[in-house]
């Protein structure tokens, strides 16, 4: 249950949630081994062990007749809830795209820079016993407007081997080319090494239990990734204008999706932080993932009292949350002081779903600390660049003697010969 703790107290708590990696770090090392030693035939063992589906090579890939038919099984309400969320998140991620620029300078030289899609990414979305259609919107389509040419997509499959149609939609809608049946550390090996049945990607993204999270961490330096998201997390900043309800259903959005997940209220309102809790206690009953929305507030969960705003928005700064609500009178006026966080919602309006369904920006969000680093995954985690330098003979000529310089004195004598041979040559 919620309850009353000091800023130290979950600074310890919060940090300890990612202990528990050392435990499995072992086993995903020697899934990935199998995988990259047996192929595919590695990753349909795994999918039985682990996933409890035994699927044919036949299988393994999704039709697009099973496509057809989950636009038939999900609700009509439920298509145009998709695509409408899907418009928003198309909407906002245009705004960040950046392209190739050129630029002279005053001694003629043209300087650059060239940005280019990744050719190939994968895209890990949750599976098996739950299906996040969200997290399918908020990869692909970054991807897509970043200029992704192929987008493939890895989740684990349900009990009879099919993938939620949810996913299939939602997979449909985005411009998602391949959707394989397959999750954990197996999927993450089989999309950076690549399989007998499975091309290799450029980039792995998407959310992920630790066993996939850790899995990435493994492969990186083969393909790229996006981030090492952890369990999601919400700190929530509050004054006495703050309705007890609304603040404990926030918390709550984020308790119940995961027993290592973090939600805390920091207030310098005594009284608010008891009425809080009493709404948490009151609204997790009426919760179907109360038990794990329970365990997660039990362990990782709090009501701080602070001295006062710039106390709390200290501390929230210090643990760097995923998402960052400022449940405040005049939350602009605090803006400023925020240093470190994945999604910052202001006003009592800004509920944390919002962010995940709706509005627009990713909810891949960095976790566990990392957002002092990390940022949220938009179209730049999609994109690559390369400088782009084209001297003029004058330009060489105004900067020769520096260059040859600088590389002397790092005892690089052929870097500054390649510099002297030019302008003897146009001398």
């Amino acid at each position: 249950m919620l309850t009353i703790r000091d800023a130290e107290e979950i600074k310890r708590r919060w940090a300890g949630r990612l202990l528990e990696q050392e435990d499995v770090a072992a086993r995903v090392r020697q899934i990935i081994a199998a995988v990259r030693a047996e192929g595919q035939a590695a990753v349909r063992r795994y999918t039985w062990e682990l996933d409890g589906v035994e699927l044919t090579a036949a299988g393994f890939r999704v039709t697009k007749k099973e496509i057809d038919a989950a636009y038939g099984a999900v609700a009509a309400d439920l298509v145009a809830a998709i695509r409408a969320a899907a418009a928003n998140v198309e909407a906002y991620h245009r705004r960040q795209y950046r392209g190739s620029w050129l630029e002279p300078d005053v001694n003629g030289n043209i300087l650059g820079e060239l940005c280019r899609p990744l050719r190939r990414v994968g895209l890990y979305v949750p599976g098996g016993t739950a299906a996040y259609p969200s997290s399918v919107l908020m990869t692909a389509i970054p991807a897509r407007v970043a200029g992704v040419q192929e987008i493939v997509l890895a989740t684990p499959p349900q009990r009879d081997g099919s993938v939620n149609p949810l996913l299939l939609v939602a997979a449909a809608e985005t411009g998602v080319q391949e959707i394989y049946k397959m999750g954990g550390a197996q999927a993450v090996a089989a999309l950076a090494y690549g399989t007998e049945e499975v091309d290799g990607v450029d980039k792995i993204a998407g959310p992920g239990n630790i066993y996939v999270t850790l899995a990435k961490k493994e492969v990186y330096g083969q393909v790229d990734i996006d981030m090492l998201a952890g369990p999601s997390e919400i700190i929530v900043i509050a004054d006495a204008a703050a309705r007890p309800d609304w603040v404990a259903a926030d918390l709550l959005s984020q308790a119940e999706h995961d027993p290592l997940a973090g939600a805390v209220l920091l207030t310098p309102e005594a009284s608010l932080a008891r009425a809080v809790i009493g709404e948490v206690a009151a609204q997790l009953q009426q919760l179907p993932r109360r038990d794990i929305a329970a365990s997660s507030l039990a362990n990782y969960g709090a009501a701080v009292v602070v001295d006062d705003l710039p106390a709390a928005l200290e501390l929230a700064s210090a643990l760097a949350p995923e998402h960052l609500e400022l449940y405040l009178a005049d939350p602009w006026q605090w803006l400023g002081r925020v240093k470190n966080a994945g999604a910052i919602f202001l006003g009592p309006y800004s509920s944390d779903p919002l962010g995940d369904y709706w509005c627009g920006p990713s909810h891949v969000l960095p976790t566990a600390g990392t957002a002092r680093f990390y940022s949220p995954l938009s179209v730049d985690t999609f994109v690559k660049k390369s400088s782009l330098i084209a001297a003029s003979s004058s330009g060489l000529k105004q900067a020769g003697s520096h260059i040859q310089a600088l590389a002397r004195a790092e005892g690089l004598e052929g870097h500054a010969r390649a510099i002297a041979l030019r302008m003897e040559g146009e001398a």
